[in-house]
């Protein structure tokens, strides 16, 4: 290669420029390598793992939430002081994000287990959303349990004996 001066022009081999190119390509690739290794870890975090948790803690809630306006609903529909049967079906999602969960009526804090609530559970996350005080009523015991699969059922039997009551 010939290189050419301020003053004139001479032959002279160039041999920095082989050498400073290959340094240069090692370089910049070692960087972008180390990019590649902080980056890929990190990947499965940002773009999977906190939109799932994002969006299983807010469809939890919502399940949540329309379950305990459901049984709400059928409490204030009940009728007091004379017996009865009351039986709703409701249908929830069978699943969020492609994984089970279970929902479940729980009791209180200690000291208040009249206080139901809500649990939903799955996915290693547990969210519980009050029944607003409605097993502190007169009506007696709320509790149960369901899987998101099929049909789930509500069921209100004012009946003593409970002879007249749905299994």
């Amino acid at each position: 290669m010939t290189r050419k001066s301020g003053t004139g022009t001479f032959n002279r081999q160039d041999r920095e420029s082989g050498v400073s190119n290959l340094l240069e390509y090692i370089l910049i690739t070692s960087i972008l390598l180390m990019f590649l290794i902080i980056i890929i870890p990190v990947v499965n975090t940002i773009f999977i793992e906190r939109p799932v948790y994002e969006l299983t803690s807010h469809a939890y809630t919502d399940i949540g939430n329309g379950v305990s306006t459901r049984i709400i609903d059928l409490y204030a529909i009940i009728p007091y002081y004379n017996n009865a049967v009351i039986v709703t079906d409701f249908d929830i999602p069978d699943d969020v994000v492609g994984r089970d969960y279970r929902v479940d009526i729980v009791d209180g804090p200690p000291g208040k287990e009249y206080d139901k609530g809500i649990l939903i559970s799955g996915n290693n996350m547990e969210y519980r959303i009050s029944l607003a005080g409605i097993g502190a009523t007169v009506f007696g015991m709320s509790g149960g349990g369901t899987t998101a699969s099929g049909i789930n059922r509500i069921v209100y039997c004012s009946d003593p004996t409970g002879a007249g009551c749905p299994a």
